[in-house]
């Protein structure tokens, strides 16, 4: 009989439901519950756990489950309380949270993830940190345009310094980490060599995107929330649009892009090519940056450094 495992997980505790005999359970989020979990569920083997991404809290328990060689997807809180409206479940709480997992994961199947290694979640963690020390550096420019006052424009900038000072130990912290590992080191080569790509974005995409290589180019692009998307119904036609997936990946490709529409000649063809079918600006440039993360996707998986010709 197969049997779903559906996980709610809290700061301090973690509710569980199971399919098969429709049993609830509770457990402390530390390691010596998360230990006596991952052994139970060794001894259960369950044919998919399910859990959300909650910004941390699932990444311990997740890891256990991986180590002991569970079938585990952590899943995008959005898609399973999407799932949980349209089968009529409103009402919120953690054992009903489990419960939903559980159903979500019988229902829709989500495929098992492999486990992420050490160096790619350090990755991953200092690429965000990074991308929040940006968008406070942002709004602290934006303040400039208004302050009057001296005081007020220097406290601006000694913020603006120290905060581009912290983001530069970020981005060399990174690139170390990227040189010391080899699997990481002929990634970043391959990504590297495109026109318009810089070590900021390799450091992104090595973090944030680990499937780049592992899907095929529609994949790829609906995980980024690049893939447009049809709008119709009936006689209506209506406009496809991109959105959804992961948007820090596709805001940390939009500079890039820019970049290779101006340096990388393929990029830069394709995108006038559109011009001349009539595409507005903004449209063919989030077509060229599906394109250049098609582009990355394949040369990753070939395992090729930039030639034009497979573009």
């Amino acid at each position: 009989m197969e049997n779903y495992v559906g996980i709610d997980i809290s700061k301090n505790t973690f509710d569980v439901h199971f399919t098969a005999d429709q049993r609830d359970a509770s457990f402390d989020n530390t390691d010596v519950q998360i230990e006596a979990f991952a052994e139970l569920m060794t001894k259960i083997d369950p044919t998919l756990i399910v859990m959300e991404a909650t910004g941390g809290y699932e990444r311990p328990l997740a890891a256990k489950l991986h180590e002991n060689k569970l079938p585990v997807a952590v899943e995008n809180p959005r898609r399973i309380r999407n799932f949980a409206k349209a089968v009529g479940q409103l009402a919120k709480t953690d054992t009903l949270d489990a419960r939903i997992n559980a159903r979500y994961a019988a229902v829709i199947k989500p495929a098992a993830q492999t486990a992420a290694d050490v160096t790619s979640l350090k990755i991953k963690e200092l690429n965000t940190r990074r991308q929040q020390l940006l968008d406070i550096r942002t709004a602290e420019k934006c303040r400039t345009e208004h302050a009057e006052d001296e005081s007020v424009v220097r406290s601006i900038n000694t913020v603006i310094a120290a905060l581009e000072h912290e983001i530069e130990k970020i981005e060399k912290r990174i690139s170390t980490l990227v040189s010391q590992n080899d699997k990481f080191k002929q990634k970043a080569t391959i990504i590297r060599s495109v026109p318009g790509i810089g070590a900021k974005t390799v450091g992104m995409l090595i973090g944030a995107l680990p499937e780049l290589g592992f899907l095929n180019r529609r994949q790829i692009a609906a995980l980024v929330g690049l893939a447009p998307i049809n709008r119709d119904s009936g006689r209506l036609r209506g406009k496809r649009m991109t959105g959804g997936g992961r948007v820090n990946v596709r805001k940390q490709l939009y500079m890039p892009t820019l970049v290779a529409i101006q340096h990388n000649p393929v990029i830069r063809k394709y995108y006038n090519h559109l011009l001349k079918q009539g595409k507005v600006k903004m449209v063919a440039v989030v077509a060229c940056m599906r394109k250049l993360l098609t582009i990355l996707n394949s040369m990753v998986k070939k395992n090729e450094s930039w030639k034009p010709k497979i573009a």
